[in-house]
């Protein structure tokens, strides 16, 4: 049902914004925020009928009337405006200026409505206010734009509190992209869509040989000469029904994608084999896979080799929660064999069993939206994009904004490397026609026309470099400030630790630290070093990472950084669980903060008798200094804690070493050195932790 906005048909009507509200509590009894708020066309349409009434009354008085007396009224009515403009010639110079004053309060504007992005100068227009004002209460939220520059809806918002004008959000703004509410009551006319699929597992279970099963069994032979071209995302077809697979590399590149925001993932096929069962990275998928709360299907594959046992990995998959359906559960497991391709046809219609419970649906008639899934720079044809289209239909010819880039469709191709004009929901395409490279992960939208996609994107470049230098994730050191705010009421951890044995530990204390006020959830665990796919799972779900007995190697150290996430390792269990304890209740104490100062490279080792081991070491990144702490790492886990005995270059004692240089050292009272462990250098200093 279409709806008409109150400032609209106070316009229609010639009457003001206020009266109208004040008729529709009256009159109909339906109350209305104020002159942005709508009002339903049924209802609109007896308001126009009830006071179009009541402005033709006025006109029936004429009737009956001589034309002598309507001479004689419009004579008195002239006779008194000849009056009233004597009175104004003789007001006083303040009376005029009070005059001014009312007149403007009169124009002046209570709300404004305005879509994602708004130049200053458009900004200032809507507002009725002098551009420099404007500017003005843009600095003071702490945006410095000049008059043709686009600021995003946030800080019109924040600006425009500041001048006492309420601000809402088009509901189809000028890029014609909408906010997520209002995304979703744009899919009217839904209908089934195929249900999208990525494949994940432990390294040699699998994964490869079982989705080119599926491709060749399913794709090649209707395929003239059987050659697939690979796009990153295919879709095979069964019994008529389509069913969407993504070809990623497995878990990071589905947590990586969740990280940027990028929900593309209907249904996860869980590959296990049938002879190892299960193994480190099918822990980390089972968990990565339940945090974006995504249904799987475990694949028991490798059921043809010696020494499978399938019930023995439907045992295992009980200790991760998993329980087979044959067993009670609700866990769909498939016996399958990718080289004898045994059990494809029975795993695909299991996939198409789960869609049909997930009831995926979609509206194809709406503007398109989706992902992008690959992307590369190709000498030929520039930005090449894999999308997969998750909401309308994307044609050739359409513009779109993707990310921070955009562009016009110049041509688009199939999986199959055929040219196609058009593409529904869950469809994958390849695409020419961008400006730039997109990022895999970053969400698409078609936009009116490629100007309006150019501005957006530029816009929200710029909103991005903010937002990098802003963002700000869950730390103890803010966790009660951000409970209190109502920012979070759950806090998510992620353990790592050198044995199994101390991860359950870990997790029974701390999950028992929950309250009413949030929920504590170990949402991965695992023995080893912190890694890259431990920093993009924090990343994806806000969480925090707890190490014990164990650092982050060198990569995952960079990435944290650079997505901000939260780090911290302990050496004793109950320090962990006291610190998240006063960390939930705002008495975080003074500490003692650790700062690294660099990580070296052991080469060489060489026994010295009564000095111990000396090492020949490289400085790989920052400095090691005469007085540094260090802690001895073994493939990311601590072998040792203590003090240098000594530090050299070359035959001169030294008293630091800088990162790309070379040196010899020695730990106190320790000799157990061997080539390509890990020295990382740290001191502590005295810090006050900030109230909470």
């Amino acid at each position: 049902m279409s709806k008409i906005r109150v400032y609209e048909l106070a316009k229609e009507l010639e009457i003001t914004s206020k009266e109208l509200i004040a008729i529709l509590k009256d009159e109909f009894g339906i109350e209305v925020k104020n002159h942005m708020s709508v009002v339903e066309e049924e209802d609109a349409a007896l308001i126009k009928e009830l006071l179009g009434d009541e402005k033709k009354e006025p006109e029936t008085e004429t009737e009956g009337k001589t034309e002598k007396s309507i001479v004689d009224e419009y004579e008195e009515i002239l006779e008194e405006e000849v009056v009233n403009l004597a009175k104004k010639k003789k007001k006083s110079k303040r009376e005029l200026a009070q005059e001014k004053i009312d007149a403007e309060k009169a124009n002046e504007v209570t709300g404004i409505e305005i879509g994602e992005f708004i130049t200053v100068k458009e900004f200032a227009e809507k507002l009725n206010k002098p551009v420099a004002e404007v500017i003005k209460a843009l600095i003071f939220t702490g945006i410095m734009a000049g008059i043709n520059q686009e600021i995003d809806y946030e800080t019109a918002e924040k600006a425009a509190k500041s001048l006492e004008v309420e601000v809402v959000k088009a509901k189809d703004d000028s890029s014609g992209i909408s906010d997520d509410d209002q995304d979703d009551a744009l899919d009217v006319n839904m209908e089934k869509r195929p249900p999208i699929v990525t494949v994940m597992g432990h390294v040699d279970h699998g994964k490869t040989s079982l989705l080119d099963a599926i491709r060749k069994a399913k794709v090649t032979e209707s395929e003239a000469g059987g050659i697939t071209q690979h796009i990153g995302a295919y879709t095979v077809t069964l019994n008529g029904e389509k069913i969407t697979f993504l070809d990623t590399p497995g878990h990071e590149a589905f947590t990586a994608m969740r990280a940027r925001g990028a929900q593309a993932t209907d249904i996860v096929i869980l590959v296990v084999a049938a002879d190892d069962g299960i193994m480190p990275q099918t822990v980390e998928a089972i968990n990565h896979c339940k945090a974006a709360q995504v249904p799987i299907i475990v694949a028991i594959n490798k059921i043809d080799v010696e020494g499978a046992n399938v019930d023995r990995v439907k045992q295992e998959l009980t200790e991760y929660g998993l329980v087979a359906e044959e067993w009670g559960g609700d866990t769909i497991c498939v016996p399958v064999s990718a080289k004898q391709r045994i059990g494809i046809d029975d795993l695909l219609e299991m996939v198409l069993l789960t869609a049909e419970v997930e009831e995926l649906k979609a509206d194809p008639n709406r503007k398109a939206a989706g992902t992008v899934v690959e992307s590369e720079l190709d000498k030929g044809r520039g930005p090449v994009a894999t999308l997969l289209v998750q909401k309308g239909t994307l044609n050739v010819g359409d513009s779109i904004l993707v990310g921070t880039t955009y562009g016009r469709i110049r041509a688009m191709f199939d999986d199959k490397g055929k040219k196609i004009n058009s593409a529904g929901p869950s469809i994958p395409v390849e695409i020419l026609g961008l400006s730039e490279v997109p990022q895999a992960g970053d969400k698409f939208n078609e936009v009116k026309d490629e100007k309006t996609a150019r501005g957006m994107a530029e816009a929200r470049k710029i909103k991005e470099k903010s937002l990098q230098q802003s963002t700000m994730r869950v730390s103890l050191e803010d966790l009660y400030s951000q409970v209190k705010e109502g920012k979070i009421q759950e806090l998510p951890i992620i353990i790592k630790a050198d044995v199994q044995g101390s991860i359950e530990a870990l997790k029974n204390s701390l999950e028992k630290l929950s309250t009413d006020e949030i929920k504590v959830r170990v949402i991965h665990g695992g023995v080893g070093a912190i890694t890259e796919t431990d920093i993009s799972l924090a990343a994806a779900s806000n969480a925090v990472v707890i190490g014990f007995n164990v650092r982050p190697d060198n990569n995952a150290q960079i990435l944290a950084e650079k997505d901000n996430v939260y780090v911290k390792t302990y050496r004793i269990i109950y320090h962990a669980v006291d610190d998240i304890k006063a960390a939930m209740i705002g008495m975080l104490s003074p500490d003692i903060k650790e700062v690294i100062q660099g990580r070296v490279e052991i080469r060489q080792t060489y026994k010295v008798s009564a000095i111990g081991t000396i090492a020949g070491c490289y400085v790989l990144s920052g400095k090691i200094t005469r007085n540094s702490q260090v802690r001895l790492l073994r493939d990311g886990v601590i072998i040792h804690e203590g003090t240098l005995a000594s530090l050299k270059r070359f035959k001169d004692d030294v008293k630091e070493v800088k990162e790309g240089f070379e040196c010899g050292l020695s730990l106190e009272k320790y000799n157990e050195i061997k080539e390509g462990d890990i020295l990382e250098a740290f001191v502590m200093e005295s810090v006050t932790r900030k109230e909470l």
